[in-house]
């Protein structure tokens, strides 16, 4: 009787041990370490954080409500906890631009680890000084102004006046799946030399990575998270196939795309990059080719139609192009560089639209050693969750910002490069290098919707 008194005693010892071993952890979960006084905010619950309220859907233009609720309590600098990383959540346009112009010396490029195996371990933005620098340029070779110049307008005017004038003869269309083929197919062609035939698998692994991008990181099938990672797996699988018979092609570099430069690098003899790295390089450039500019594009169609006006302006603007090419006594032959860079109005538009789209609806960092900022401290190795949309959406910044209206970038061509105000393309060292094809697709496009259909 008295050993079976003593084992309950430890049983009831040993719990009691466990219960407060518990709260002891749930309690330091809940109030971490910090050389100084951390932003208001929760660490929600032990080992998920915040993750679910997160990733809860929502398909509004508004501020996302993980993010809105949150300011609405906490301000506009806060503390949170997502897929197992402490992290600062950031509204704040001066923090932001912080973040932004001191990579490399106060912060640097992080994701979660989730999102870093859905774009793969060695993408372009995993990549750090020098290396990031490498890359950057090699991109910007292929897609910088001298490019688009010379030989991409050309091929975006094809590509476009092709798609229009085969939508115009069905009896509907689908249009953001349309776009998107349209706009995939074409950086299918720049990127890897295909051919809209033999892009197809390749499309559709993209479309699939795409829809579960922003989803609850659960490996299980069925799940969103599982048919992106599964998308991305069937996609690095052709652009291995791809790259090893381009490696093999007699005619290299005879091609003209981009996937010449690639191989050009990792067959050097003392190559800076490796072949898995130029499969995520490729890859991450694909999906931010298409996925950004169909989005901005099918909302500016949607726009568009719901305000006449705005319609109605841009249509004058490039009516007059037409006019002015016609009093030059030009034969049309497409339109020119000089004609792209004078649509004034056009870039409002195409500005105002990815305002509103927040194509990049958070960007992350992580602090290199502890910082002070406005009687904050974020710990050295917290990640920074900086957040576009509550800036573009801020009606101190744009007045009734819900409202599509172009002109407020009138006389404002600062925001082209990124500013504290305009982080549709990122910011700082890492502002987007395909921001320029982007505008060039979307202008091009609405340069023939306006003057040749409705």
């Amino acid at each position: 009787m008295g050993a079976q008194m003593y084992a309950y005693v430890g049983l009831v010892g040993a719990a009691a041990a466990l219960v407060l071993l518990l709260l002891h952890k749930a309690h330091r979960w809940r109030n971490p370490r910090c050389n100084g006084q951390l932003p208001p905010g929760s660490m929600g619950l032990p080992l998920v954080g915040e993750t679910f309220q997160f990733f809860s859907p929502d398909e509004s233009f508004d501020i996302p409500p993980f993010i809105r609720h949150r300011l609405a309590r906490y301000g506009p600098i806060f503390k949170s906890s997502l897929v197992g990383h402490p992290v600062v959540v950031s509204a704040d346009e001066e923090l932001n631009h912080m973040v932004f112009q001191q990579e490399g010396q106060l912060f640097q490029s992080w994701y979660p680890d989730s999102f870093v195996d859905i774009l793969g371990r060695d993408n372009v933005g995993e990549q750090q000084g020098a290396m990031f620098r490498y890359l950057k340029n090699m991109v910007l070779r292929y897609f910088g102004p001298e490019s688009l110049k010379e030989g991409i307008l050309r091929d975006v005017e094809r590509a476009v006046c092709s798609s229009l004038c085969t939508w115009s003869t069905l009896p509907a269309v689908e249009f953001k799946e349309a776009v998107s083929t349209m706009v995939f197919d074409l950086a299918a062609n720049k990127l890897l030399g295909l051919e809209p035939s033999s892009s197809k698998i390749l499309r559709k692994s993209f479309f699939d990575f795409v829809r579960g991008l922003i989803s609850f990181p659960l490996y299980l099938p069925g799940t969103a998270y599982y048919s992106c990672m599964q998308g991305r797996r069937r996609a690095m699988q052709v652009l291995e196939q791809v790259l090893e018979e381009r490696k093999r092609s007699e005619t290299l570099p005879h091609h003209g795309d981009f996937l010449d430069y690639v191989v050009q690098e990792i067959t050097k003899e003392k190559p800076v990059m490796t072949e898995r790295m130029a499969l995520d390089l490729m890859f991450v450039v694909l999906f931010a080719s298409f996925h950004t500019t169909s989005l901005a594009l099918t909302l500016a169609v949607k726009l568009l139609a719901d305000h006449p006006r705005v319609l109605e302006e841009l249509t004058a603007e490039h009516e007059a192009i037409l006019k002015d090419r016609e009093a030059g006594s030009r034969e049309s032959d497409g339109i020119t560089w000089k004609e792209y860079k004078s649509m004034a109005f056009t870039s409002q538009v195409i500005n105002e639209t990815v305002r509103l789209a927040n194509i990049a609806p958070v960007i992350f960092r992580k602090a290199l050693k502890d910082i002070q900022f406005k009687g904050y401290t974020i710990p050295a190795g917290w990640g920074v969750m900086v957040c576009p949309p509550a800036v573009h959406l801020n009606p101190d910044i744009y007045p009734d910002p819900l409202t599509f209206m172009p002109s407020r970038f009138k006389d404002k061509p600062e925001i082209n490069r990124g500013s504290r105000h305009f982080m549709a393309f990122g910011g700082g060292l890492r502002f987007c290098v395909g921001a320029d094809f982007s505008k060039l697709q979307l202008a091009i496009f609405l340069h023939f919707l306006v003057i040749k259909y409705r």
